[in-house]
C-alpha cells in the first residue's frame, strides 16, 4: 500500500511504525473471509482491509477521529484472525492499537458512552471493586430488559446479563504459593493472579498451582502484581495500560533476582498472555523499562505452553469427550494451537474441534458489553458449532470465553488446566457436577 506521510509525521515513532505496517498491506482481501465482523455484517468497512483504509486516511491526513472511523474501529474484536490469515505479514494488532489510542485522544464520545467506558476502566481491573460491582449487579438484574430497549444503555443491560447469578467464590489461600512436595524440583515460576479471573473463577489458578506443584514446580504469587492492562489497552487508554505493565514488571523483576530466579511467568488467561507477551513492544520507547519488559515478555508462558515442556505421562482413556474452544488470544494472539489439545489427549480425554474454530465467540475483553448485538450473534454461532460436536464438556483457556459461552449453553465449560489437574490426581472440577 502506498503512503504519503510527511517527514514531520514520521518523526513520531508511533506514526512511523503504523506507516511501516500500512505499506505491507497488498489489498488481497484474504482477511475478509476470516474476520468475524465482516462475516457477520458483510460491510467492507467492518473488515480488516476496510479498517486499514480508514486508519490510513485518518493518520495520513493528521485529523481527529470521526464518527465513521470510531464506529468501525469499535466493532473490531481484536481477535487477530486476520493476522493469522494475512500472507503479507501485516501487523494489524499494533496498527489498530495505535488507532484506538488516537481515537481516545481526539474523539469526544457521547456522554453515556464515556461514562460506561470510564466505569469499566475504573472497575474491571481492580478485583475488590469488581467483586463489589458484581454483588450490586444482582440487585440491578431486573432492570436489564429496560436498559436493552434503550440503545445508549444496552451495554448496561449486557453487563447485568453477564454478571454471574451464583455466589462468588474466594481464592483458597492455602494453594496460592506452594513448593513441590515429595518430588524432585523441576523449576520455579510465578503465576499471574490478575483481576477479573481472580473474582469470577479463582479455581482456575488453584488447579494450575496444584498441578504444577505435584509435577515438581515451585509456584510463587508475588505481592503487588495485578491486572495485565489488556482491558484498558484495548479501549485506547494507553497510559493506564502502561502503568499496569510497569507495576507487574517491577514485581516480577524483583522475583527474578531472588534465589532460584524464575523459569517462567505462568498465565492462565490467554487474553492476558497476549498482552504480557507484548510488554516488550508496548514499552520499547521507555528507556527505564524497555529491557525489563523484553525479559518479562520472554518469560511469559500460557500454562499449557509450559506444561507441554514437562513431558506429562500418557494416561488411560477416559469416558469424557471434550470440545476444545481455542480462544482467539490463544490461537491468533499467541499462536498456541497444538499444545492444549495434545495435553488433553495425553490425559485420556477424547478431543473434538468445533467447526469454524477460527471465529471469535464474541467475548473479546469488554466487547460483549460495548457491542452486545454483534457479540450475541457470534456467541450463537459459536455455541451452535460447539454443541454440534456432541461432546459432553467444553474446555478453553480464557475466562472471557468461558463466561461468554456459558451464557449460551447448558454444556459445562471448564478451563483446560482444570481438566488436566483432575486427570493427574486433583479434584473433579465442581462445574462438571
Amino acid at each position: 500500500m502506498q503512503t504519503s506521510f510527511t517527514a514531520e509525521q514520521l518523526a513520531d515513532p508511533h506514526v512511523a511504525e503504523s506507516e511501516r505496517i500500512l505499506r505491507r498491506c497488498v489489498h488481497c482481501g484474504f482477511c475478509t473471509a476470516t474476520c468475524p465482523t465482516y462475516v457477520t455484517l458483510g460491510n467492507e468497512l467492518d473488515s480488516p482491509r476496510g479498517r486499514i483504509y480508514l486508519i490510513k486516511d485518518m493518520l495520513e491526513n493528521g485529523r481527529p477521529a470521526d464518527e465513521e472511523v470510531v464506529t468501525h474501529i469499535d466493532r473490531c474484536l481484536s481477535c487477530l484472525s486476520c493476522v493469522t490469515t494475512c500472507p503479507s505479514g501485516v501487523d494489524y494488532m499494533h496498527l489498530v492499537d495505535h488507532a484506538r489510542v488516537h481515537i481516545e485522544k481526539t474523539y469526544t464520545r457521547p456522554p453515556v458512552d464515556r461514562l460506561i467506558r470510564s466505569t469499566l476502566a475504573a472497575v474491571l481491573p481492580y478485583p475488590r471493586r469488581f467483586r463489589a460491582a458484581l454483588l450490586l449487579a444482582k440487585l440491578g438484574r431486573p432492570l436489564a430488559p429496560l436498559f436493552k430497549r434503550m440503545p445508549a444503555l444496552r451495554p448496561l443491560g449486557a453487563m447485568l446479563d453477564l454478571a454471574p447469578t451464583s455466589r462468588l467464590g474466594k481464592a483458597d489461600t492455602s494453594v496460592r504459593a506452594l513448593p513441590p512436595v515429595d518430588v524432585p524440583k523441576r523449576g520455579r515460576v510465578a503465576i499471574l493472579a490478575g483481576c477479573a479471573q481472580s473474582v469470577l473463577d479463582a479455581g482456575i489458578n488453584e488447579a494450575a498451582i496444584r498441578l504444577l506443584t505435584r509435577l515438581g514446580v515451585e509456584v510463587v504469587t508475588p505481592a503487588g502484581e495485578g491486572c495485565c492492562g489488556a482491558l484498558v489497552h484495548h479501549m485506547g487508554r494507553e497510559e493506564q495500560a502502561l502503568d499496569f505493565a510497569r507495576r507487574n514488571i517491577d514485581v516480577w523483576c524483583r522475583e527474578m533476582e531472588k534465589d532460584g530466579g524464575l523459569d517462567a511467568i505462568i498465565i492462565t488467561a490467554s487474553g492476558c498472555g497476549t498482552t504480557i507477551k507484548d510488554y516488550g513492544h508496548m514499552l520499547r520507547l521507555d528507556p527505564a523499562y524497555a529491557a525489563k519488559a523484553d525479559k518479562v515478555s520472554s518469560l511469559a508462558k500460557d500454562v499449557t505452553e509450559y506444561l507441554a515442556t514437562l513431558d506429562l505421562p500418557k494416561l488411560e482413556p477416559k469416558a469424557e469427550t471434550v470440545a476444545y474452544h481455542s480462544a482467539c488470544s490463544m490461537q491468533h494472539g499467541q499462536r498456541i494451537t497444538l499444545q492444549p489439545k495434545a495435553l488433553l489427549r495425553a490425559a485420556g480425554f477424547t478431543v473434538r474441534d468445533p467447526a469454524e474454530g477460527h471465529l471469535c465467540c464474541g467475548s473479546a475483553g469488554t466487547y460483549n458489553i460495548l457491542q452486545p448485538e454483534i457479540s450475541a450473534q457470534l456467541k450463537a454461532r459459536k455455541v451452535k458449532n460447539i454443541e454440534a460436536t456432541k461432546a459432553n464438556i467444553i474446555a478453553t483457556g480464557n475466562i472471557g470465553c468461558m463466561t461468554q459461552i456459558a451464557s449460551g449453553t447448558a454444556m459445562p465449560i471448564v478451563h483446560t488446566v482444570e481438566l488436566l489437574d483432575w486427570a493427574y490426581g486433583g479434584p473433579r472440577p465442581a462445574k462438571l457436577g
